[in-house]
C-alpha cells in the first residue's frame, strides 16, 4: 500500500514542482554552471547501492575534500546551494528515486557506504526496509549542518554523536512501518518545512 502512496504523491509532487524545479536547475547553472544535479553512491533495501540524485549545491568535484558538509563555513557550498539547502530544495530530484523504487518517501535516509560498514548487526536491520527522503531522524536532526560548523572535527562529532542517535530514531521506524506511521512522519515533515 505505502509503495501506492509513494507513486502518486511523488508523481503529483514532480508534476507540482517541475517549473519551481526548472527555475532551480537555471539558478545553479547561473551561479555555478553544469551540471545541476549531483549523484552519490548511497545505501539502499538489502544493501543494494544506488545514485542519490540532488540539485547540485557545491562546487563541483567538491566532494573529493570529505563527504560531510559543515554547513555556513563550507566553503565547498556555493550562494545557491546555501539557500537550497536551507530550505532542503536540494532534495527535490530524489522524487525520481522514489518512482523508480529505489526510495521510498518515508524511511531512514540512506547512508554512504563507508558509514553504513559502521552498523552493528543490530543496527543493520534499517537495511531491511527502503530508504526514504524522510525520517524522524531527519525532522531531530534538520540544523544537523549548524551543529557540525560548531565542531572542530566534524566528521568524528557525526560517526561518534549524531549517527548513533539517527540510527535509533530510524530503528523507530523499522520496529513500525504502518501506513498511519508513514503519514505521521510525512505531515510532521511538511510542518517542520512551512512553520
Amino acid at each position: 500500500m505505502k509503495r501506492v502512496f509513494d507513486i502518486v504523491l511523488s508523481a503529483l509532487g514532480l508534476l507540482i514542482l517541475s517549473v519551481p524545479g526548472l527555475f532551480v536547475a537555471a539558478w545553479i547553472a547561473w551561479d555555478d554552471g553544469f551540471p545541476v544535479f549531483f549523484t552519490q553512491e548511497r545505501v539502499g533495501k538489502h544493501g543494494k547501492r544506488f545514485k542519490l540524485l540532488k540539485f547540485r549545491s557545491m562546487y563541483r568535484n567538491a566532494e573529493r575534500q570529505g563527504q560531510i558538509t559543515v554547513g555556513n563555513r563550507d566553503p565547498r557550498i556555493t550562494p545557491s546551494g546555501f539557500w537550497l539547502r536551507k530550505y532542503k530544495l536540494d532534495e527535490l530530484p530524489q522524487l525520481l528515486n522514489v518512482l523508480k523504487g529505489e526510495m521510498s518517501l518515508v524511511g531512514p535516509r540512506p547512508e554512504v557506504p563507508r558509514y553504513v560498514q559502521l552498523y552493528s548487526n543490530q543496527q543493520r536491520s534499517i537495511l531491511t526496509v527502503k530508504p526514504g527522503i524522510t525520517d524522524w531522524a531527519s525532522i531531530a536532526f534538520r540544523h544537523e549542518n549548524a551543529l557540525l560548523a560548531s565542531e572542530k572535527d566534524p566528521e568524528a562529532f557525526y560517526i561518534h554523536t549524531i549517527l548513533p542517535q539517527k540510527i535509533n530514531l530510524n530503528l523507530v521506524y523499522v520496529r513500525d512501518q504502518s501506513v498511519p506511521h508513514y503519514f505521521k512522519i510525512l505531515l510532521a515533515t511538511a510542518f517542520q518545512i512551512f512553520k
